[in-house]
């Protein structure tokens, strides 16, 4: 059993990684309103530009050019931006990740405690039952690591899926804009 002093240095711990995942979500919540109102101003700065470059065009093959080479830079910012925006996304659900496996972990040593202190105060005859429960504790264990192997392969894949999509749009963007 628990002493009062375990279990209230248990609630302190658990008030203050809640604390701590509240910070990190306020500051991912900060850095993409920063994102989105630098994006912003720089739309509001192209837009203004363009519109004085479009005002000032002579004739239609100025202004169709003036149009093609507007894309390439589009398609560059929009996946630079969702970049930074993934980045945010990704180091936020990382620090909850974290703070996951974290008490995760200390969940199961004070299971694995509580398993230990049963079975050695366990009454005499009573050896099979305690296997059964020892096997079953080892073989959630297991399960519960190779769900968050796959988790962590799953998630390196998007990454790297997510970076060559991001490669791709921003190799593409010249060759886009050259055809127009």
């Amino acid at each position: 059993m628990m002493t009062p002093e375990q279990i209230v240095a248990s609630h302190k711990a658990n008030v203050e990684t809640l604390f701590g995942l509240t910070a990190k979500a306020f500051e991912g919540v900060e850095k993409l309103v920063e994102l989105n109102l630098s994006a912003a101003k720089a739309a509001l700065d192209e837009s203004a530009h363009s519109t004085q470059a479009v005002l000032s065009v002579k004739d239609a093959q100025e202004l169709l050019a003036m149009q093609a080479n507007l894309f390439q830079p589009l398609a560059e910012k929009t996946a630079a931006y969702s970049r930074h925006l993934y980045d945010i996304a990704s180091g936020t659900g990382s620090e909850f990740t974290k703070a996951f496996e974290n008490q995760s972990v200390a969940a199961q040593k004070q299971f694995s405690t509580l398993v230990e202190t049963a079975t050695q105060n366990a009454p005499a005859g009573s050896e099979q039952a305690v296997a059964m429960m020892k096997g079953a504790v080892t073989a959630a264990n297991t399960a519960y690591e190779s769900v968050q192997k796959a988790v962590k392969q799953a998630t390196d894949m998007a990454e790297s899926n997510i970076a060559a999509v991001a490669q791709s749009v921003t190799a593409a963007a010249p060759k886009a804009a050259k055809k127009k």
